[in-house]
């Protein structure tokens, strides 16, 4: 979890200071015990006082001097903000951890990894890593102090950096007032281990993951690489290439989709669906070679993605069985911590003779929401054929009738209601979102306008959700690889906030690498990747406009109106 609450510089006095002015009801943050060295304490806002409570460290374990044990401090913050109404006073009166207030980072650069711990470390550097390859992190051991993680040759150095009276160094040497200087200072100075090792830092290992609530400055700050760096190669594209140089699209087994039967199916012959996540239709002729086949795939947020698991994949047979099982098993279970699955199918758009193949699927998954990002004709070129009817009109493909009963045109899309009718087994009321401004190639000048879009979408999915069904949300474009890829990464992170609030940390480029190993090539270019983290800077902040409304309406007795989204 992340400990930004932890706030390894204030006093009691500071914190005071801090949650009156910045918190509200509920706001606490942990900071290092200025009366007893090597402990901490919680401090809590409760209406217009802070209460703070002291949290022993005696080497073993924490705990609040008596009661729950805990191994690590965000252990003990993490149960006692799950576990409303056991942290009591002694007149038993209940303090709550509401919400974090937040810590800034003690640096902005990118070789910062916040609160991994030392195994995830040595995984990273020896994996991805060269030799002089350099991280720092937050220390699990000694909240508060921080560690510098080197690659040498073939192993791993971890080098403590102590932050003592707001100066940081590494054991008695020079003493820094931050880590960029201390950082600075030892690239041109080399260390050396008791052992004799020169240890060197050569070049940063960039970490992508970031707190949400921080996406202005790591927006920024890759705006700025991007400038600076020479012909551009820094920023956005840096993220973008190594992504790409991790694609596993080329390892995971497409046999389905290459099959003779199967080869006019494919809009794009090179694109095709990973077997391990496709969608199987199975009312079908099965005497017919391939009935069962077409071009789309199961998308799924996987909890448990591990980015090392799937480059693991890529040069081991067994591995990749292994990785492609776990997934499958992921994707088609229909659990999820939250109680809560959200599925997504990826699709191409239709083809002349997939058009019933399109409606068999949406009948056998039980679809109620179609969103299509793609004109039908872009710059001349039919990028997905029509297989929906005009408006009252009726059309039938195979076994599938489709009605248009009701068209309605907004700004940036036209919501279509259609009626679906397969093999006169009833009908279902099939709602079919089609966005109409994103540019072939490239992406919208900005990302209000997909927020709105998604905010409805999702409003309609929500909606079928309470009448007890909770089917996939079918996205497609031309090729279903680089707008839907860009769409289904943008909600899947959006929803993720929702869920774990501001303080959430977020991985941008790691989501994209989970998603592509469920469909190849999922957002396809730097422009995409770009545009992803802008609607997710967008979004992170309408929330907090939203937040600031909300409590200003609260104070003033009245109900909180809504904010859209703002096309600037």
């Amino acid at each position: 979890m992340s400990r930004r609450w932890f706030h390894p510089s204030v006093t009691g006095v500071e914190a005071e200071k801090l949650l009156l002015e910045k918190g509200f009801d509920g706001s606490f943050l942990a900071r290092l015990s200025s009366s007893n060295p090597g402990a901490f304490t919680l401090s809590v806002r409760r209406n217009d006082e802070v209460t703070h409570i002291k949290i022993q460290n005696n080497g073993d374990f924490f705990d609040l001097y008596g009661g729950e044990k805990f191994a690590t401090l965000s252990e003990l913050v993490q149960f006692y903000m799950d576990n409303i109404g056991q942290l009591k006073e002694k007149n038993g009166q209940t303090i709550e951890l509401k919400q974090p207030l937040i810590c800034a980072e003690p640096t902005s650069e990118r070789w910062f990894h916040g609160s991994i711990s030392g195994i995830e470390a040595e995984k990273l550097l020896m994996r991805r890593g060269k030799n002089g390859s350099f991280l720092v992190r937050e220390s699990q051991s000694k909240p508060g102090d921080y560690v510098l993680t080197v690659r040498t040759e073939e192993k791993v150095t971890h080098v403590m950096i102590r932050l003592q009276d707001n100066k940081f160094d590494i054991g008695g040497g020079v003493k820094f007032t931050s880590l960029s200087e201390l950082i600075d200072y030892y690239k041109t100075n080399p260390m050396v281990e008791k052992c004799g090792t020169i240890v060197h830092l050569r070049q940063p290992f960039n970490a992508t993951r970031i707190t949400a609530i921080d996406i202005d400055a790591r927006v920024e700050q890759l705006q700025r690489e991007n400038i600076s760096n020479f012909y551009g190669k820094g920023g956005f594209w840096e993220e973008f290439e190594s992504l790409q140089q991790q694609e596993c699209r080329h390892n995971f087994a497409r046999n389905a989709g290459q099959k003779i039967e199967n080869r006019n199916k494919n809009r794009y012959k090179n694109i095709l669906p990973f077997d391990h996540t496709r969608v199987k239709l199975k009312d079908v002729d099965e005497i017919v070679p391939g009935a069962e086949y077409i071009n789309a795939n199961y998308i799924r947020h996987l909890m448990e993605y591990n980015v090392d698991t799937c480059e693991e994949a890529t040069t081991n047979s067994s591995e990749k069985k292994s990785f492609e099982s776990n997934v499958q098993d992921t994707v088609f279970s229909n659990k999820s911590t939250d109680g809560f699955t959200k599925t997504y199918i990826a699709t191409q758009g239709c083809l002349p003779s997939t058009i019933q193949d399109f409606w068999n699927m949406i009948w056998q998954e039980n679809i109620r929401v179609i969103v299509m990002t793609t004109k039908e004709v872009e710059r001349g070129k039919r990028k997905c054929e029509k297989y929906w009817p005009d408006l009252n009109e009726q059309v039938t493909h195979g076994h599938a009738i489709v009605t248009n009963t009701s068209e309605l045109t907004m700004i940036d899309y036209t919501l279509r209601e259609l009626n679906l009718n397969w093999r006169n087994l009833g009908e279902k009321k099939i709602y079919h979102y089609h966005f109409q401004v994103w540019p072939d190639h490239g992406t919208p000048v900005n990302p209000g306008g997909v927020l709105n879009f998604l905010q409805d979408v999702n409003a309609r999915q929500n909606e079928i959700r309470k009448l007890g069904i909770n089917p996939p949300l079918c996205i497609h474009c031309s090729a279903g690889i680089g707008r839907t890829g860009t769409f289904i990464v943008i909600d899947m992170i959006l929803d993720h906030i929702d869920r774990e609030g501001m303080d959430c940390e977020i991985d941008i480029q790691r989501t994209i690498q989970m998603v592509r190993s469920q469909r190849s090539g999922m957002v396809q270019t730097e422009a995409q990747y770009k545009f992803v983290y802008l609607a997710v800077q967008h979004y992170i902040q309408t929330k907090l406009r939203r937040l600031q409304a909300s409590q200003k309406t609260a104070l003033a007795g009245r109900e909180y109106t809504n904010i859209n989204y703002v096309n600037k």
